[in-house]
């Protein structure tokens, strides 16, 4: 097995522009983490020196299910840059994804720095400013989804672009636990869940993320979006579709993926 790492990187920037690449099993063991989060590194240095603004972080892997089906034990991450925002109601090019599919999710904007590897959830929450409803369209470099654990945190947390509602609300004035969540496509319910599914609650992956980044000495700042994990089951799309979320207590958000010709 080869483990060049500058080479996978490269692979994987280049897919979002060509088709699709084949699973990285011959450059990352299955259950790397160390080696595909330095891929991910790799690229979100290379693309800040390009210019693009790095704004947050989105997680994924929340749901057990999920987890035991990759055979892992906690979450990952990936992150946000901000041309990857699209704007409530906005629409999504069908042309910028490979085989995207939404999450209903509940987005934190963090109003303090958090540098301590150790910090309580109590000092977690308390650095948290508002929440606000959000979309993730996540999307896949590797082919027809045949990913590994490796593959999903190499290519950026299989990342692609993401909604937040207009207005967010403070979150300690909300049920962030027990809130139901409903995702509409086309004026149909497909996805129902509750904030209980975000790792049992969605400050758990607030907590999660930011110790792994105080580790890694790539702490949150104060003004970072997190996207916390999905609420229910994805959603997979096709182009014309428009997709709507409520999260109750929380709002809504909404976007079209192209349009119907």
């Amino acid at each position: 097995m080869s483990r060049n790492l500058d080479l996978v990187a490269r692979m994987l920037r280049d897919a979002y522009h060509g088709p699709p690449i084949a699973p990285l099993r011959d450059f990352l063991d299955p259950l790397d983490a160390e080696g595909a989060y330095a891929v991910q590194a790799i690229n979100t240095k290379y693309w800040e020196a390009e210019g693009r603004k790095l704004v947050g972080r989105k997680i994924g892997l929340t749901a057990d299910s999920v987890r035991r089906q990759l055979g892992v034990d906690q979450p990952d991450f990936g992150a946000l840059f901000a041309d990857m925002e699209i704007p409530d109601g906005g629409v999504l090019d069908p042309a910028q994804v490979i085989h995207p599919k939404a999450e209903a999710e509940i987005a934190f904007i963090m109003g303090r720095d958090l540098d301590d590897p150790d910090a309580s959830l109590e000092t977690v929450i308390a650095a948290i400013d508002k929440a606000v409803p959000s979309i993730e369209i996540v999307d896949s470099r590797i082919a027809d989804w045949q990913i590994t654990f490796a593959d999903t945190v190499a290519d950026n947390g299989s990342s692609a672009f993401f909604v937040l509602g207009t207005d967010p609300l403070p979150h300690a004035e909300l049920d962030l636990y027990s809130c139901g969540m409903v995702t509409e496509v086309n004026g149909s319910v497909a996805s129902v869940g509750s904030g209980a599914a975000c790792l049992g609650h969605p400050y758990h992956s607030v907590h999660w993320i930011a110790r792994m980044l105080a580790k890694l000495g790539e702490p949150l700042r104060a003004g970072d979006i997190l996207l916390s994990g999905a609420l229910g089951p994805m959603v997979t799309l096709a182009p014309g579709d428009h997709v709507r979320i409520h999260i109750g207590g929380i709002g809504s958000c909404s976007l079209t993926y192209g349009s119907k010709s």
